[in-house]
């Protein structure tokens, strides 16, 4: 694909981002997912608007995507953000299966605006016992069954 298509894609998703704040929909981010050189799907920041914190442009993208291609794989798909995804859109996408990510602004960029996501990044490096969010094992043998039985199911699908 060449730069002036790369581009192309770039320029709707930061087209995106600003229509999303000239309509008060939200934050200023935009995603265009892109496969064989067509536009899958394409997404503003939807978490004001939706009241939902995980949409995110890039998870809001990715299940338009999802629904139009009709699979839970988006191998073979590029995306196009206007921002370097945040932790959360980052573990979307390496679990949807897209081939490569495009950024224009930086995680730096969205933090000096007040998208910090530092906290999320360091967390992340923390053991659990130190995270300032409090994680507490309840029931374990209780639920190890289900995993049991998805081991051992002959229908169940790796994803």
């Amino acid at each position: 694909m060449g730069d002036q298509l790369k581009e192309k894609f770039m320029r709707m998703a930061i087209e995106l981002s600003e229509h999303n704040i000239t309509q008060r929909h939200g934050g200023p981010f935009g995603a265009v997912i892109v496969k064989d050189e067509m536009v899958i799907a394409r997404s503003a920041n939807k978490v004001i608007l939706e009241n939902d914190p995980t949409a995110h442009a890039e998870i809001s993208a990715i299940r338009l995507a999802c629904a139009e291609l009709g699979t839970y794989n988006l191998t073979g798909c590029e995306i196009y953000t206007s921002c370097e995804p945040c932790p959360m859109c980052l573990g979307a996408i390496y679990w949807a299966g897209i081939d490569k990510i495009y950024y224009a602004n930086t995680k730096a960029d969205a933090a000096y605006i007040g998208f910090d996501d530092l906290l999320i990044y360091s967390e992340l490096k923390c053991n659990m016992e130190e995270r300032k969010l409090p994680f507490i094992q309840l029931l374990r043998e209780e639920a190890l069954p289900a995993f049991k039985l998805w081991e051992e199911s002959i229908s169940k699908t790796d994803y």
